[in-house]
């Protein structure tokens, strides 16, 4: 179980005393006791401390940081102490002497330092304290990305450890020539702030500019490698190249809304594409022009946000657009027609989709009256050259609350097979547990398990109207207990359609976050945040929930208790989930027995062993938007949001600019307000503007660097909204 490094102190202190009372009682009871009374004096102690600053890592202390120490003496009439150092610094009594004794400390040079104080009265009395020095290392975020020409982005600065000041001299240097850069600038008001503009002449085609960030007091720099991060750009005609898989999923004035497809573009020109369509109307194929605009270059944004066009003939065909560093476009749609959001990205190359491979899927969409579904489960494909079998699959369904439906008894068998279109997709046919027929895009992803393959879905017949996602199984894994032993952050999404106190003009929204971990033996703790249509339930880490998961079968079939309220009285039971893997603590999770009918996906956090999340991981400028929402009442928004660090943990600032969509169009917000992180990667966003708005995170630590003091940041993570207020909140997906 993680237990906080605080409370793990106080279990031990807690021990620690227990014992010394029992060594006393000890030797009372043996009658070897000394002095007059019979009672043992407790032994003279020194505790040497840091008392300025507050919160200080005695092991990571950066040169010239200047410590304040404070030698508490107990249990001796006299308090006076000799003070000595050795390794880099300089050591200042105090003068006169304080009671306690205290001394001024300034690291000189990295290493190991241990300062002592001795009681004066008696040099066999001391007590130490060991520090650590270490340089300041600068990390600046996003470290690699494509600029479009023209455009201007945003670079944010960090200084390690946290409570180095957070002040830096930047450098932006013109690779060829050595020269600086034409265009290159620092926040007037926020230091660990920069903006690039690419208007520079590069005579190569990668990583033509190089930014960095160096601490004003250290005056080593990126002199040291080791001790500085540079940013790598490319410039480029376009940010928006290359062959794209996309989905999309939202409301028009007639329903449900889902969209499918790939395109490809030259320097923002779309040459080809198709795409399926799923509406009220059934199911349409398109071929797609269109193409990508940066919104106007003056914008501090430009080079992260424009407009993507994929011109079919029918709605929706324009979006707002946000790119992260890697290039992935989050997109919500902004042609007035109806309100919702997707995503594409890059697609691999299908040599990799051969040979045997089974995915987990999880989809989602309306009956035939309707009514929310889900689906989720496994597809063992069997084939060479694009084509083969399905044999051996299995599949849960929920139809507004009920496992046994139309569809299938949960669990039930698959059996079908799949060809090319021809068109860059892939025709599924299922022959059990019903006849369907679904197309598939190849997206993003690798045939190994880090980042899976990973395919886009949509039906194309009279069942269902579901769309979704499949992903590449992890085939070295073994699917038992011991599989999933580790920590994960679970997203939800599902709908109210009941009215109720918070839910008054249904459909609602009921979206939640889980941070929760596995033991290997079926057991599962953790905490969450829910919004249930407005009724808010937070279970946080020092209650933790404590539920049970299981295996069922090999086949990465699991079942998980989830969300429920241990807190209250009585308890709120747990709903049963179950989760079919993609690897270990990764998944679909579908619910499977509420009206809400719950699906999502449970994703690894990625810290290392041990690992701590610290605020200082977090700034950058992330790509953020809502994901498939269960509800028609959910305005969509996309954003870039701006996160910054001021230092000590304190004044956290979070800005940017956000869209928010709606049958009107796109409305473009400025954003202000602050941030928090704890230790377990859980903390939440304030927004001042546009309106006060209140939001917890969860952090995926996908570059695995939990815990770490050097160039470390997180590159993904949830928001959720925690208003009360708010009965149509969503789950937001942001990506630096």
């Amino acid at each position: 179980m993680w237990i906080s490094s605080r409370l793990i102190m106080i279990m031990t202190n807690i021990k620690n005393c227990l014992f010394a009372v029992a060594l006393m009682s000890l030797a009372l009871a043996s009658g070897c006791a000394k002095g007059g009374n019979g009672v043992v004096p407790p032994p003279v102690t020194i505790e040497v401390a840091i008392t300025s600053p507050k919160n200080v890592n005695p092991g990571a202390v950066y040169v010239t940081q200047k410590l304040t120490l404070t030698a508490t003496v107990s249990n001796s009439t006299t308090t006076a102490v000799n003070w000595s150092l050795s390794g880099p610094g300089t050591l200042t009594p105090v003068t006169p002497a304080t009671t306690p004794a205290t001394a001024i400390f300034v690291a000189s040079g990295t290493g190991s330092a241990t300062v002592t104080a001795t009681l004066a009265s008696d040099s066999s009395i001391s007590g130490p304290l060991a520090l650590g020095v270490v340089d300041i290392t600068t990390v600046v975020a996003p470290t690699t990305l494509s600029m479009g020409s023209g455009l201007t982005q945003q670079f944010t600065a960090v200084a390690i450890p946290d409570d180095a000041p957070q002040t830096f001299t930047w450098t932006c240097t013109v690779v060829a020539s050595k020269a600086p850069c034409s265009t290159f600038s620092q926040d007037s008001n926020a230091s660990g702030l920069a903006y690039y503009k690419a208007v520079d002449s590069c005579t190569t085609s990668k990583d033509c500019i190089q930014i960095s960030a160096t601490s004003t007091t250290d005056t080593a720099g990126c002199s040291n490698p080791t001790n500085c991060t540079v940013a790598l750009v490319s410039v480029v005609p376009s940010r928006v190249s290359g062959t794209y898989a996309f989905q999309f999923s939202g409301y028009n004035s007639n329903g449900a809304v889902a969209l499918v497809g790939t395109f490809t573009v030259s320097n923002g020109t779309v040459t080809s594409g198709a795409e399926d369509a799923l509406t009220s109307n059934g199911v349409a194929h398109y071929s797609i022009t269109g193409g990508y605009s940066p919104i106007a270059t003056s914008d501090p944004n430009s080079n992260n946000a424009g407009t993507l066009t994929l011109t079919t003939g029918a709605y929706p065909n324009t979006f707002q657009a946000v790119l992260d560093g890697d290039g992935d476009i989050e997109m919500i749609e902004s042609d007035g027609h109806g309100t919702g959001s997707g995503i594409a990205k890059i697609s691999v190359s299908p040599s990799i989709f051969k040979g045997a491979q089974t995915f987990a899927f999880g989809l989602t969409g309306v009956d035939a009256v309707g009514n929310r579904i889900g689906y989720a489960g496994v597809l063992p494909m069997n084939g060479s050259g694009g084509s083969g079998n399905i044999t051996g699959g299995q599949m849960d369904v929920n139809d507004n609350g009920n496992s046994s439906n139309g569809i299938c008894a949960s669990p039930c068998a698959i059996t079908g097979n799949y060809s090319p279109n021809g068109n860059g997709s892939w025709k599924l046919t299922l022959t059990s547990p019903v006849a369907m027929t679904f197309d598939f895009f190849i997206a993003s992803g690798n045939a190994g398990k880090t980042t899976p393959l990973t395919f886009y879905v949509i039906s194309t017949d009279s069942n269902p109207a579901v769309s979704g996602t499949m992903v590449l199984q992890d085939s070295t894994q073994t699917y038992n207990n011991a599989a999933f032993k580790g920590t994960s952050v679970s997203a939800l999404t599902g709908t109210v359609t009941a009215a109720n106190s918070t839910c008054t003009v249904p459909p609602c929204a009921n979206v939640s976050l889980t941070l929760g971990t596995t033991d290997g033996n079926g057991n599962f703790f953790g905490q969450f945040d829910q919004n249930d249509a407005g009724m808010i339930v937070s279970v946080p880490s020092k209650s933790p929930f404590v539920y049970t998961y299981a295996a069922s079968g090999t086949n990465g079939r699991y079942t998980f208790n989830m969300l429920g309220n241990p807190t209250v009285s009585p308890v709120a039971a747990p709903l049963p989930f179950v989760l079919y893997a993609t690897g270990a603590n990764r998944g679909f999770l579908l619910d499977q027995s509420s009206p809400s009918v719950m699906t999502g996906t449970m994703n690894p956090q990625g810290k290392t062993s041990g690992g701590v999340f610290a605020a200082s991981e977090l700034p950058g400028t992330y790509a953020a938007a809502t994901t498939a929402s269960g509800s028609n009442t959910v305005d969509p928004i996309a954003s870039n949001l701006l996160l910054t660090y001021p230092g000590n943990g304190d004044a956290n600032v979070v800005g940017g600019t956000q869209y928010l969509s709606s049958t009107t169009g796109v409305q473009t917000q400025t954003l202000t307000g602050s941030y928090t992180m704890t230790s377990f990667g859980t903390g939440t966003i304030a927004l001042t503007t546009p309106a006060p708005q209140n939001y917890v995170i969860y952090a995926l630590d996908t570059s695995g660097c939990g815990g770490q003091t050097v160039g470390c940041e997180i590159q993904d993570f949830f928001m959720m909204d925690v208003d009360s207020a708010n009965p149509n909140a969503s789950i937001i997906f942001a990506q630096q």
